[in-house]
C-alpha cells in the first residue's frame, strides 16, 4: 500500500503533532511504503519512510507565528497539491489533516486517489458550541485566538475538507456521532483507533501497598473543555479529600486558573504540579486518572493510564477505551454527583478497584501504537475498496448513459 500522509505541522512535537508521528511509525510496522510530507520534522522517522518537508530546509523553518498560522497551513496545503500532480498512479491513498488540505483534497479526486481526512477532536461546530456554553456558564473567557474560540473562518475551511474529503477517519464512537448527528453518512466515516508507548506505559508488578495513600491523578490542559472543574468540584465533596491526594498535571489557561483557584485552595490534598516530565511514573503511582471532558477525539492519556494500571473515572466522550464497570467508571458530562460517588466507590471499596484495575490491565494489548497502525491500515484498505467499487459503478453508468446516446442517435 502506497500511502501520501500530509502533514501541515511540526511532526512529532507535542499534541497532534506527537499523534500524526506515531501514525507514521504503526503504519510502516504495518507494512506500508509512506510518502510523508510534515510542515517539518521533529523527530525521526523509520529510514523506509521518504520525507519531503513542506515548511523547513534544513535547520531553516518557515515561521508558522510570522507567516500566520492559516497562512501556513494553506502554503503547506498548496505545495503537497502540486507535487501530488506528478505522483498519479504511484499513490493508492493520501491522508490529510484539517486546515491543511482542501487543495491537496481537490487535486487528489481529480486524479482518481481517494482520500482519508483525520478528525482528531469532534465535528468543530459541535465543539465549539459546547466549550463556549461552558466557558459562559463559568464566566471564564478564553485567550483571544484560543483553538476553541469560535472561528469562522476556520469552521467555514474545515467544513468545506469534511465536504469534499471523501472519508473521515474517526478515532472514536463520539466523534463518529457528533458528524452523524450533523447529517453525514456513515459509509463516509471510518472508525480507526489510538494508542500508547508500550515502553513508557507499564504497571507495577502488583496491586497498590495497604495503607498507601489513595491518589487521583489529572493530566492534560487544564482547561473548560477537559472538565477539570467537575473533578474539583466532586473531589472536594468526596470523603477521598480526608486521607487522600489529587494531583494535577499540566498547564493552564490564565482565566480558567482564576476561576479554580478559590476552589483549589480550599483543601491541601490538592496539589498542581504543573508541567512534568513523568507521567508514566505518576500513572503507574495513582489509583485513578480522571478525565470529565465536554469533548474529545480520543484522549490517548486514557489509555496510557489504562495501560499503567491507572482505573479510569471519565466522561461518556472517553468510552471507547473504557467501559463502565469492565475497566473503568463513566458519568455523564457534567455530572458531578455521579462522578463524586464513583471516586467515593474507589475510594472505599479495595475489591472493586482491584477488579477494575485488572480489567483494565487485560486490555492493555488492545491499545498500543502498533495495534492502532494495522487499525488505520484496515480503514486505508476499506476507502481504497470502496473508492474503486464506486469508480467501476460509475463507469458502467456513464458506458450505460453512452450507449443510450448512440441508440438515439441512430433512430433519428
Amino acid at each position: 500500500m502506497r500511502v501520501l500522509y500530509s502533514f501541515p505541522h511540526k511532526l512529532g512535537a507535542d499534541r497532534i503533532c506527537y499523534t500524526a508521528w506515531q501514525q507514521v511509525r504503526g503504519l510502516v510496522s504495518a507494512g506500508a511504503d509512506v510518502l510523508l510530507f510534515p510542515g517539518a520534522l521533529s523527530r525521526p522517522v523509520p529510514d523506509s519512510v521518504e520525507v519531503h518537508p513542506t515548511l523547513a530546509r534544513g535547520k531553516l523553518r518557515v515561521p508558522y507565528k510570522l507567516l500566520g498560522r492559516l497562512r501556513a497551513l494553506a502554503l503547506h496545503d498548496r505545495i503537497v497539491a502540486r507535487r501530488l500532480e506528478k505522483l498519479a498512479g504511484q499513490v493508492d491513498v493520501v491522508h490529510v489533516w484539517p486546515c491543511g488540505a482542501l487543495e491537496t483534497i481537490k487535486t487528489a479526486k481529480r486524479l482518481g486517489i481517494p482520500t482519508v481526512l483525520e478528525r482528531p477532536n469532534a465535528h468543530t461546530r459541535f465543539a465549539y458550541e459546547v466549550v463556549n456554553q461552558e466557558c459562559r456558564r463559568l464566566g471564564v473567557a478564553l485567550p483571544k485566538g484560543h483553538e476553541y474560540e469560535f472561528n469562522e473562518q476556520v469552521l467555514s475551511l474545515e467544513e468545506e475538507e469534511f465536504r469534499l474529503a471523501d472519508y473521515l477517519l474517526c478515532p472514536s464512537e463520539f466523534v463518529a456521532k457528533t458528524f452523524r448527528d450533523r447529517g453525514f453518512a456513515g459509509s463516509k466515516l471510518l472508525r480507526h483507533q489510538y494508542g500508547f508507548e508500550a515502553d513508557d506505559f507499564y504497571p507495577e508488578s502488583r496491586l497498590r501497598e495497604e495503607g498507601k495513600q489513595f491518589t487521583m491523578l489529572f493530566a492534560g490542559q487544564c482547561a473548560v473543555r477537559k472538565g477539570l472543574h467537575f473533578a474539583v468540584d466532586a473531589w472536594l465533596d468526596s470523603p477521598a479529600r480526608g486521607k487522600g491526594i489529587f494531583l494535577i498535571v499540566g498547564g493552564f489557561i490564565p482565566e480558567y486558573r482564576r476561576y479554580l483557584d478559590p476552589f483549589m485552595n480550599l483543601d491541601p490534598s490538592i496539589v498542581v504540579l504543573g508541567h512534568r516530565n513523568d507521567l508514566p511514573k505518576l500513572m503507574r503511582n495513582a489509583d485513578v486518572f480522571v478525565l470529565p471532558s465536554l469533548e474529545e477525539g480520543s484522549p490517548l492519556v486514557c489509555a496510557e493510564a489504562m495501560a499503567s494500571g491507572c482505573v479510569n473515572l471519565v466522561s461518556e466522550v472517553c468510552t471507547d477505551v473504557c467501559q463502565h464497570m469492565e475497566n473503568a467508571l463513566v458519568h455523564s458530562v457534567g455530572d458531578v454527583k455521579a462522578l463524586g460517588q464513583h471516586i467515593n466507590n474507589l475510594y472505599e471499596d479495595k475489591d472493586l478497584l482491584a477488579r477494575l484495575r485488572e480489567g483494565a490491565l487485560k486490555k492493555r494489548g488492545q491499545f498500543t501504537w502498533t495495534v492502532a497502525g494495522q487499525s488505520l491500515w484496515r480503514a486505508y484498505t476499506e476507502a481504497i475498496s470502496h473508492s474503486a467499487a464506486n469508480l467501476s459503478v460509475q463507469g458502467m453508468v456513464n458506458a450505460d448513459s453512452r450507449g443510450k446516446k448512440v441508440e438515439m442517435l441512430g433512430r433519428v
